[in-house]
């Protein structure tokens, strides 16, 4: 599986962190590199369009909260950006929303409860069904 990664500035250390934490899996790192100040829709669109053309099964993104780039990220038509504020919330955007972009905050969450939230959700298989016929719905909303 390979994984798109990226942070604005507020993300940049988790993301990093993250990294080195997962140094045994695919993952594709599209930026930023330095905690210098960016804006965090570039960073969204990267991971989105990585998803979208299928250079990317699964993407993270981080900024300082996690609201503004998931916001970002949910704009794109076939993007399901989940903000993982819990293990629970987690196991549920797989299981029931089959979430394709996991989203962080750099500066509102520790890095070992980050990681517990992407075990958990790795570890969760979707559960289709009535939760398909929901997400199918989702596209074609304008």
């Amino acid at each position: 599986m390979k994984i798109a990664i990226a942070a604005d500035h507020g993300g940049f250390e988790l993301k990093e962190a993250l990294k080195q934490h997962y140094a045994d899996l695919d993952l594709i790192d599209l930026g930023t590199y330095s905690a210098d100040s960016v804006d965090y829709p570039d960073y969204a669109q990267k991971v989105a369009r990585a998803i979208l053309s299928e250079q990317a099964d699964l993407g993270i993104l981080i900024c300082g909260t996690g609201i503004g780039i998931s916001i970002a990220a949910n704009r794109y038509k076939g993007i399901r950006a989940a903000l993982l504020y819990s293990a629970e919330a987690a196991r549920l955007a797989k299981a029931h929303n089959n979430a394709n972009i996991l989203v962080f905050g750099g500066r509102t969450m520790a890095v070992d409860d980050v990681i517990n939230r992407i075990d958990t959700f790795m570890q969760t298989s979707y559960e289709g069904g009535r939760h398909q016929r929901r997400l199918n719905k989702l596209d074609i909303m304008e």
